[in-house]
């Protein structure tokens, strides 16, 4: 009897364990349509312009589409844009309402609780955003500033965790979207605003005056970007994955960085390391 509980025990927990796995290639395949949550204010990885959303996220993502399609029987899939800041495009992912996210995303541990990752398809570091005329150089300079940040990211938990690190006190204001902290850094209703560096950059490319504007010297953290994916599923993370592959091998992925980031020079060594270590052969 005891042997036998412990089979009908296995059986219930596989049957669960199948019933809680996600299916996305089904439900993309029975409505030729796929739901992709992105950042409509990250310049350059992802934004939204006059044609709709672009940068290099955003053409990543394309081709991780396009193998979906193909993977599914279905190469021109309609697909649905749903814009969002960072913890509600990967609440869209946790709930089921979007199948695919394409931003400027950090994958994280705690993240991983919630929503699954592809491999990495970028290298960044957290940095902060001063007015020209404030003399900051170092994260000791923040005393006494108010600092702005993206509210529910990892640049905000990096941020605090500098601060108590080096004894600073500093009021450290959070924010719901990019513009809003930019307005408060331009306006001087705060002396500084901490993000991914590359997305600063953006953000003071689009500034009437970029003059205005100086990076602290101090990084703040190391942000590896990855699309961000339901949990429990295994065979829609393969063709997310198999499309980056392709991408990397066939060198198209150097293009897309020359398109979106070619100002800043050739991918660095580091990124170009990760390009060739996720270039999984089939």
């Amino acid at each position: 009897m005891k042997k036998l509980a412990l089979i009908l025990l296995a059986g219930v927990s596989l049957l669960a364990f199948a019933a809680g796995a996600a299916d996305t290639l089904a439900r993309i395949k029975s409505a030729q349509a796929i739901n992709v949550a992105y950042s409509p204010d990250s310049l350059p990885f992802s934004f939204t312009d006059k044609a709709g959303p672009a940068g290099y996220s955003i053409d990543v993502c394309k081709r991780v589409i396009a193998q979906v399609g193909r993977a599914v029987g279905h190469p021109n899939l309609k697909v649905n844009w749903m814009p969002g800041q960072t913890s509600e495009r990967l609440k869209m992912i946790s709930s089921g309402k979007a199948d695919l996210e394409c931003g400027n995303t950090t994958q994280t541990l705690a993240r991983l609780a919630n929503v699954d990752f592809s491999a990495l398809i970028f290298l960044e570091m957290g940095g902060m955003l001063s007015r020209a005329d404030t003399k900051l150089d170092s994260v000791g300079d923040l005393g006494g500033r108010k600092i702005v940040v993206l509210k529910g990211t990892t640049t905000e938990t990096a941020l605090r965790q500098a601060l108590q690190k080096k004894l600073v006190n500093a009021d450290v204001v959070t924010v719901d979207n990019a513009a809003e902290g930019m307005a408060m850094l331009q306006a001087g209703g705060a002396d500084a605003y901490a993000g991914d560096r590359l997305k600063l950059l953006g953000l003071v490319s689009q500034a009437k005056d970029p003059r205005q504007f100086a990076f602290v010297a101090a990084d703040l953290s190391y942000e590896p970007y990855a699309l961000a994916l339901p949990r429990n599923d295994s065979a829609f993370r393969l063709e997310v994955n198999r499309a980056l592959s392709q991408l990397y091998r066939s060198g198209e992925i150097v293009d897309i960085y020359a398109q979106w980031l070619g100002a800043l020079g050739r991918p660095p060594d580091l990124i170009t390391a990760m390009y060739i270590l996720s270039a999984i052969p089939d």
